[in-house]
């Protein structure tokens, strides 16, 4: 989503109850500044949505390229609903940027499929260190609301899903 005249932390229509859903965030450490802003932002959407703070639980990896087995931890060894990964990669000189940004986006990807869960993609990939800013609590929203928002939807549809699911009408018929 282009966040040029978007603020991401307004949302188009209210959010559904989070208050039976369960959360992994992995958070980056590398720009942490900026990564503890995006955080912030998860954690007031998911509270305001109603999850409570139990069922919120937070883990850090080194950097941004950690984040697909830092989520990968969360789907294997928690019984979370939905994890949000919240990183912040800043282009420098050389390509590195593309190789970390490119490898986890393939990695967040490839884990939903896998793990058929929803992982939110709270990761910020920047020029530079004011965009950055700008989006992590600053003139353009916060990211971290954004992908909090999106767990929310995702784990909402995924139950409604599941739930008129062909497995789960025959069941319901049944007794």
């Amino acid at each position: 989503m282009a966040t040029r005249h978007h603020n991401l932390s307004r949302f188009d229509s209210p959010l559904p109850s989070a208050a039976d859903m369960k959360f992994g965030i992995v958070v980056a450490e590398w720009n942490r500044d900026i990564t503890e802003a995006l955080l912030e932002g998860a954690v007031r959407t998911l509270r305001k949505a109603g999850c409570p703070d139990m069922n919120i639980e937070i883990k850090y990896v080194p950097g941004t390229f950690e984040l697909t087995l830092g989520t990968q931890f969360f789907a294997e060894y928690t019984d979370v609903d939905a994890v949000i990964a919240l990183g912040c990669v800043i282009q420098g000189d050389t390509r590195h940027f593309d190789f970390i940004c490119q490898g986890v986006t393939q990695g967040i990807t490839q884990l939903q499929i896998q793990w058929n869960m929803p992982i939110s993609f709270g990761i910020l990939t920047v020029n530079d260190r004011q965009q950055a800013l700008d989006r992590a609590g600053g003139r353009l929203g916060n990211k971290g609301d954004e992908a909090a928002a999106a767990a929310i939807q995702m784990v909402h549809l995924q139950d409604e899903m599941d739930a008129a699911s062909p497995e789960n009408i025959d069941r319901k018929n049944i007794n």
